[in-house]
């Protein structure tokens, strides 16, 4: 498995060997948000870096994913239309939203790596 990287917004990514990048939300957000009961799943088309991609509803609120990249949404996990609970049982396996090609591949090693992403949640939790 590749390095993973993470963004501000508590998504994460893997980069495939196929060069897709897949996308799901950390267990620090999976957690905040309790009990997920719904996700909606992004359309197969391009969506610019920020740009709302999918939903995910828990019993205690909705929270956007947000495109981390440029780039096309080649995939989703289907699996989470009948089964929204995988997000909390293996938020970084079973639980992943979906997989885009990067308009721009290099972009990815830019975004947080794991160090970064474990001073970014001992701000959050300091705050």
């Amino acid at each position: 498995m590749s390095e993973l990287r993470f963004t501000e917004d508590h998504e994460w990514l893997r980069v495939e060997a196929d060069g897709s990048v897949t996308v799901g939300i950390t267990a620090y957000a999976q957690n905040a948000l309790g009990d997920v009961v719904y996700v909606q799943l992004p359309e197969l088309q391009h969506y610019d870096k920020g740009a709302e991609a999918s939903t995910v509803e828990s019993v205690k609120a909705a929270s956007g994913v947000y495109m981390p990249l440029n780039g096309e949404v080649v995939a989703v996990n289907d699996g989470l239309n009948d089964s929204p609970e995988q997000v909390n049982e293996d938020p970084l396996g079973e639980g992943w939203f979906f997989r885009f090609i990067p308009a721009d591949a290099n972009e990815v090693t830019a975004l947080l790596d794991q160090d970064a992403y474990d001073r970014l949640i001992k701000a959050n939790d300091d705050a």
